[in-house]
């Protein structure tokens, strides 16, 4: 009886198993940000939650599409698996399909219309505004002693099926001026929450007022 039992609850175990990891595969996902190239929406070592059904409904664990459920939009904080780096991403949302792109001392025009910077402030080394450019806003931050040569872009036609993404953090980001257009088809979900946050240069203390920020 023994041993019957404890094969059933394997069973069970491995069954429930199984449903988390397809719900994960096709629905929504946690993954942790390792770096801080979205500062200061997404902290280095963060939480967030991603929904994967916000665009495209995938045959579990593949990238096998089979229903389209939505479209990206301009300011969407978005997860992906980048085949030019090889490696998952997450970033923010600027230039749709057929949008016109060009940036000038990080500042971004989007066909042709200029992005407004409110309340710019001093944070560190880091000066942090609100962009704002029609319904897209969100906070972002440069940093005026790096002057790197990405803080210029030309201006770009974003190819149908593509997007163009760029790091919250301006200046310290591997985004679409390195890695070029992102495919709709790269795109594992739409990340909305920061679940949890832990502090890496203070020993993984949490950082509890960040958990549950919606991005």
């Amino acid at each position: 009886m023994a041993v019957q039992l404890s094969n059933v609850l394997k069973s069970r175990a491995l069954w429930f198993l199984v449903l988390v990891f397809t719900l994960r595969s096709s629905l929504g996902d946690w993954y942790i940000v390792p770096s801080g190239s979205m500062q200061p929406s997404i902290e280095e070592g963060e939480y967030i939650f991603v929904n994967k059904l916000a665009y495209t409904l995938k045959f579990p664990f593949t990238s096998h599409a089979l229903a389209q459920l939505g479209n990206p939009q301009r300011g969407d904080v978005v997860v992906f698996n980048s085949k030019v780096e090889n490696e998952r991403l997450v970033k923010r949302i600027i230039g749709l399909p057929g949008d016109v792109i060009a940036m000038s001392g990080d500042h971004l025009t989007i066909n042709g219309q200029p992005a407004k910077y409110l309340d710019l402030h001093q944070v560190g080394d880091a000066v942090q505004a609100r962009e704002q450019l029609g319904q897209m806003e969100h906070m972002m931050q440069v940093l005026p002693r790096v002057n790197p040569p990405q803080q210029n872009m030309r201006a770009v036609t974003v190819p149908a099926d593509q997007y163009l993404v760029l790091g919250d953090n301006r200046d310290n980001s591997k985004d679409s001026r390195f890695i070029g257009f992102v495919p709709r088809s790269e795109m594992l979900g739409h990340a909305i929450r920061v679940l949890a946050s832990f502090d890496p240069d203070h020993y993984f203390m949490p950082r509890f007022q960040r958990f549950g920020t919606a991005l």
